[in-house]
Parts: C-alpha cells; structure tokens; sequence
C-alpha cells in the first residue's frame, strides 16, 4: 500500500488529502453529536469502525437519540446503504479479488468511488480508490474520537455549519461527471425524483429513489459495427 502514495498524482493527492480532512471534521461532529445526544463515547467508535457509512452513522444516532428503537435504526441505516449496491458493481474490477475485495469493500464511500471513476486508467482509478478510502477511514475515525471526547463541550455543532460540510464536499467530486451529456441528463432526473419524493418518503429513501435517473442514462456515442 505505501507505493500508492508514492507513485500518486500530485493534483490528485491534493484533491484527496482535502476530501480527507473535511471528512475528519465531519466525523468531529458526528462524535460529538453522538456523546452529547447521550451515548457512550464507545458507540460511535464502534460504528465508525465496523460500519464506517457516515450517512447511516448519523442516520442510526440520530434515530436513537430521539427514542427511536436500535432495530428501527440499523434497518434505516441499512436502506440507506444500498446505493453502494450499484458502486461496487461500478468499481469491482478496481477493487480487485481476494482479501482485497473484502478490505475494499469495507472501504467503499461515496468519495473514494468518486475519485476512482474520475481516472482513465485502470491502475490510477486502483491507486485513487485505495489511496482516498484508506485515509478518509484514518481521518474519519480520528475525528469521531477526538468530537466525542468533546461531545460535552461542543453541545451545538450546526452553530460551525458542520452539517454542510458532507454534501459540499460530494458536490466538489460530482461537478466534473456533469460535463458528459448523457450523465448530466440522468443526474438531473434523479435530483428531480429526489426533491419530489422529500417531502412524503422518511430520510434516505429519496436518495434511492433518485436512482431511477440511472433508467435515462444514454450514452450519445454511436454503437460499434459487427466485424469492424
């Protein structure tokens, strides 16, 4: 794994090392929200490092904290995660097989999948995905460790804007994609059925739904002839 940084894009190196650190601040504030909604410093530390799937950490957290049932919540958190159905199928062959599979798969987020398809080459999408997943999970574990041993001190972490911090990070890895036609048409679909289904569906499933933009999704490249 150390020749991944070695032999790493320096752009691209920058690119992740930010998304790193805004990942370790939102995992300050998911610590500390955790601690102070009441929970034991342990709990979080656990979910960040067995389940590490920011979105359902929140989601689990926020569920418990609010009197919700832990059954409720893992099967909130599990729903919200199966857009990485459709990841791992994107990058499968950039995580590779064996013990490689199993660690990458439990590596996967949204930003290291970013990174990764945003490369043309096999080996640099590999070095992308393996370089930003191992050091958002260093990142995002440290943060969750030192916000919940403050979790008693920062009793408000929207007073910072903490909770910004996730989807502006996701929109910076996405903006690039959106030059291509064909996913430009599909990813405006998708925030459509997104926006429309809010207000009726609980949290995370109009993020699911989004996904039937994937239906429209038309490449604009002429189909190869037979023989040629």
């Amino acid at each position: 794994m150390r020749s991944i940084w070695r032999t790493l894009d320096p752009g691209l190196a920058r690119d992740i090392g930010l998304v790193c650190l805004a990942d370790g601040v939102v995992g300050l504030s998911y610590g500390a929200i955790s601690v102070g909604g009441g929970l034991p410093l342990w709990v979080p530390v656990l979910l960040s490092v067995v389940v590490f799937a920011g979105a359902s950490q929140f989601l689990f957290v926020g569920i418990v904290a609010a009197g919700g049932s832990p059954i409720a919540a893992m099967i909130a958190g599990v729903l919200v995660n199966t857009r990485h159905v459709p990841f791992g199928l994107a990058v499968s062959d950039v995580i590779g097989s064996g013990w490689r599979r199993w660690l990458g798969s439990h590596l996967m987020t949204d930003e290291n999948v970013a990174f990764a398809l945003g490369q043309e080459e096999l080996q640099q999408k590999r070095k992308a995905y393996w370089a930003a997943g191992l050091g958002i999970f260093v990142c995002w574990n440290l943060g969750v460790v030192i916000g919940g041993l403050a979790g008693s001190v920062i009793t408000d972490t929207d007073v910072f804007g903490l909770d910004a911090a996730f989807p502006a990070v996701l929109l910076a890895l996405v903006l690039p994609a959106l030059r291509d036609r064909a996913t430009r048409r599909a990813a405006l679909i998708g925030a459509v059925v997104a926006l429309a289904t809010t207000p009726i569906l609980p949290s995370g499933l109009p993020v699911l739904c989004a996904l039937a933009g994937l239906l429209f999704y038309r490449t604009d490249k002429p189909a190869l002839e037979v023989g040629r």
